[in-house]
């Protein structure tokens, strides 16, 4: 049989800029083709993968204990039937250490949170954040630190912009978040017994000062991003999640930024 050929219709063309320069008596012009999808960031970024104990490095834990409180935590890589991935997990205690010198509010928490990038993570061109990971009943709150210039330059505190992940043990639950500017209730859910992809709308996420939301119009800066987190309290969150004491555990794939 002889060759065969195939017709295809030419690549369209993105939109073209002229350039006219005058080279002494003749005038010459340039024209450059590009598309502009090139000159797009990809519609996904990874920002973390819990693939490796490298990747966990990136992590730091902390929880109540540092002030006195028995709640505990650990991080670390799992080879499962659904292939690697990290756990996140621990005990949640009510109970002060009775040799504590901290006058503690409340105790009860633990959190995973990303070691400072080295400089920015510029996520401006991306509208949200997806995570896929398999919860227990519990809400988990995520949090983004942004550059400080909400609160006074003076104080070294990170911006922090938060949103509950409520993870319901035994059902499917349609993701959903509601806006409250006195309490933190952006909640969006996520199924335990399967892996799924939770998204959270940057826009959802709300300012917070030490674990209050503040009570103001704020909008976040997403090319100054300079860490995030993932944690756990006790009491709070979602009227339906699991509260009190007792264990947790979150196991987590990746997070991502998307634009959608």
């Amino acid at each position: 049989m002889g060759a065969t050929s195939q017709l295809s219709q030419p690549a369209k063309q993105g939109p073209t800029c002229a350039s006219i320069v005058a080279e002494g008596d003749k005038v010459k012009a340039y024209v450059f083709a590009w598309n502009i999808d090139d000159l797009m960031p990809p519609s996904e970024k990874y920002i973390f993968s819990f693939k490796s104990m490298e990747e966990l490095k990136k992590w730091h834990l902390y929880s109540d204990s540092e002030y006195g409180g028995l709640s505990s935590a650990s991080l670390e890589i799992k080879d499962g039937e659904t292939g690697v991935s990290g756990i996140f997990s621990g005990s949640l205690s009510l109970d002060v250490s009775e040799d504590s010198t901290w006058r503690m509010k409340r105790s009860g928490f633990c959190g995973m949170r990303s070691k400072k990038f080295n400089g920015f993570i510029d996520l401006d061109a991306y509208d949200t954040i997806a995570m896929r990971f398999r919860g227990d009943g519990r809400c988990y709150i995520s949090t983004i630190y942004t550059e400080n210039w909400v609160n006074s330059p003076a104080q070294e505190e990170d911006n922090s912009w938060q949103a509950f992940v409520y993870g319901p043990k035994d059902e499917w639950h349609v993701a959903k978040a509601s806006h409250s500017m006195h309490h933190l209730q952006q909640v969006f859910s996520l199924i335990s017994e399967e892996f799924e992809v939770v998204q959270v709308p940057l826009d959802r996420y709300l300012p917070t000062w030490r674990g209050s939301v503040i009570d103001a119009e704020l909008e976040m800066n997403p090319a100054r991003i300079v860490g995030m987190s993932l944690s756990v309290n006790a009491g709070g969150g979602f009227p339906s999640a699991k509260t009190g004491p007792g264990d947790f555990r979150l196991e987590l794939d990746w997070i991502k930024a998307l634009r959608t």
